[in-house]
């Protein structure tokens, strides 16, 4: 069940209802010792039944797609009954404890150290509390269904809660389910509000700012957010129904806070160590719609004790990612070149990327574990991964361009209105199969969806994005042809000499001489070595077919190889007039209707 059914249910305030709800789990977070990064947090559980009792720290986090380890902080942990009594407590493995038996009330208390501010951990510290749910609360199996309610204490006087949660006239934050209070991340700060109102009953949008900014910076970017999320709610007709009246941007932007983007059901982790970024509101906003409502099946309901893969990433963050930074251009934020300049970065990497060799983005998402944030002591395979976020914006940008060309008056934004009215606004999670039947249906193309599922969803191949591009007169061309290149992969200072930075990849010039990562380079063209910088001098200055003779030695051997430069594969993306050129008519027009360019 959805976030919001199950809210709708336990707010509808039936008498049936009220009689079958257990009472709440109550969390009390103690903040006295924040300027140590610790808080001391009690959870209570009431009317438990009889029997062992086993609470537990998440091993995963909403939006978040591998392990962590949230119970490598917490310790210093104790139970007590309904009157108060030490009960005794096990620690039965890394993530959990075992009450053995209880008068039917348990009040677990636990020591939680952070000092990450980022959208998946938590930091206490003497300026704010940023806490996400699955980092800071203990959770009792078998009790999900069980409202939650959320006190703090001992914090600065000024600081104030920022966070989706219900606020109640007690002063408590409560959360109708498990579910919904483990996707509820919370800011505790003496933090700034900034706010409007969506037309009609469409709720408030608030963006509380614990940033470096001043006034004036904080009103400027809520007026540019401002405009941004008008074009996002545009595009799908109606905002996402917020489940009490709110949406918010928890935006952190601090010199000691990490960068990130974690979006939530009805708020986002918006943070980094530099000034607030609007695109990275942007892509988190359209998840409201788009991950948030618009769901894979694979992630619903959320699993806590392990990691959530879903093979349909390419189209949950991918496609966010395409239209990020097309809402800042549409909404008139942004301008044509710097879309141009993003987009041309975003082609390069794909469009180069050997991971293709090895899978398509529905394979790309399934790797996800290994990949998003995950952690490992030897390395992980080289050039085997293409990020889905990258790979689903260039799907999506094809996708488009190919509906416009071949669907009168067909674009991706039907695809995605049809599939918020299909499965978004009713929350059915979705499958691959619904995404592919979806496109046939409003392409009214069947056997064209299944051929571009077949080739470019299962399969990694893309469609010619020259041609599609042109019709907007851009322009997608070799960056640089009569330069030399030997590989992405390269030098570093080592205090033998330069070594090779990275795994070269295959099919490169590097890698077909048979240099790998860390070989260390004796000797080029007979001479000395020199530094990295100078060496990656040398080989800037080849020509396509230019060689260059490297000594190395590597793994208790030393080889000597000659290294042949290819043309630069680099691409860049343009506007035509950019080359001189001036755009038709008809290129301008849909430049227009697309990207919102007069």
């Amino acid at each position: 069940m959805r976030f919001a059914l199950l809210a709708a249910m336990l707010l509808a305030g039936t008498a049936q209802a009220q009689t079958a709800a257990p009472p709440p789990v109550d969390y009390f977070v103690r903040l006295d010792d924040a300027v140590h990064h610790r808080a001391r947090i009690t959870a209570t559980w009431r009317d438990l039944p009889a029997g062992p009792v086993r609470v537990r720290m998440a091993r995963s986090s909403p939006g978040r797609y591998a392990i962590h380890e949230f119970a490598k902080n917490v310790y210093d942990v104790a139970a007590t009954d309904g009157a108060g009594r030490p009960v005794a407590l096990s620690r039965t493995d890394p993530y959990g404890w075992t009450i053995p038996s209880h008068d039917g009330t348990v009040a677990v208390t636990y020591t939680l150290f952070g000092d990450l501010a980022d959208g998946t951990y938590a930091q206490i510290d003497a300026s704010h509390a940023h806490l996400n749910a699955p980092a800071t609360f203990l959770f009792a199996e078998g009790q999900d269904a069980r409202p939650a309610r959320v006190r703090f204490t001992g914090q600065d006087p000024s600081w104030k809660v920022a966070t989706q949660l219900k606020p109640e006239a007690d002063g408590s934050w409560s959360a109708p389910s498990f579910q919904y209070l483990m996707d509820s991340p919370i800011e505790v700060s003496a933090h700034r509000l900034r706010q409007w109102a969506l037309p009609g009953a469409g709720g408030t949008i608030r963006i509380a700012f614990h940033a470096d900014v001043t006034d004036a910076e904080a009103d400027a970017f809520a007026a540019k957010a401002r405009r941004i999320v008008a074009a996002q709610v545009a595009l799908f007709g109606e905002p996402a129904r917020y489940d009490f009246g709110t949406y918010t941007f928890l935006a952190d932007y601090l010199p000691w806070v990490s960068g990130d983007g974690m979006e939530h059901r009805n708020s986002t982790v918006i943070s980094g160590s530099g000034k607030p970024s609007l695109s990275t509101l942007s892509h988190e906003f359209f998840h409201s719609w788009n991950v948030e409502r618009l769901r894979p099946r694979e992630l619903e309901p959320f699993d806590f004790t392990r990691a959530n893969p879903t093979p349909s990433l390419w189209f949950a963050e991918g496609f966010t990612n395409y239209y990020g930074p097309l809402a800042i251009r549409r909404s008139g934020v942004g301008t044509l070149d710097e879309w141009v300049t993003g987009t041309s970065r975003t082609l390069d990497h794909v469009l180069n990327s050997s991971a293709r060799a090895h899978g398509g983005p529905q394979e790309m998402s399934l790797r996800a574990p290994f990949a998003d944030a995950a952690v490992s002591i030897d390395p992980a395979a080289p050039h085997v991964f293409l990020s889905y976020y990258p790979y689903g914006q260039i799907i999506a940008l094809a996708l488009d361009l190919t509906l416009r060309e071949r669907f009168k008056g067909v674009t991706l934004d039907d695809l995605m209105r049809h599939l918020w009215q299909s499965h978004g606004r009713t929350e059915r999670p979705y499958s691959n199969d619904d995404l592919r039947l979806a496109l046939g249906a409003v392409t009214k193309d069947q056997a064209f969806a299944d051929a571009f599922f077949a080739d470019t969803i299962a399969a990694s191949r893309l469609p010619d994005l020259v041609p599609l591009l042109a019709q907007a007169g851009l322009v997608l061309r070799r960056a640089a042809p009569q330069a030399g290149w030997i590989g992405e992969t390269g030098f570093e200072d080592s205090a033998d000499g330069p070594r090779v930075a990275a795994y070269p990849a295959p099919g490169t010039p590097l890698y077909r001489a048979g240099l790998d990562k860390g070989d260390r380079i004796l000797a080029v063209d007979g001479g000395p070595a020199g530094s990295a910088g100078a060496l990656a001098a040398r080989v800037a200055a080849l020509a396509p077919g230019g060689t260059i003779r490297l000594r190395f030695a590597g793994r208790g051997a030393e080889r000597e190889a000659t290294v042949t430069a290819t043309a630069s594969p680099q691409w860049e993306l343009v506007t035509l007039e950019a080359t001189g050129a001036k755009p038709s008519l008809r290129q301008r027009r849909f430049r227009a209707a697309w990207l919102g360019e007069p």
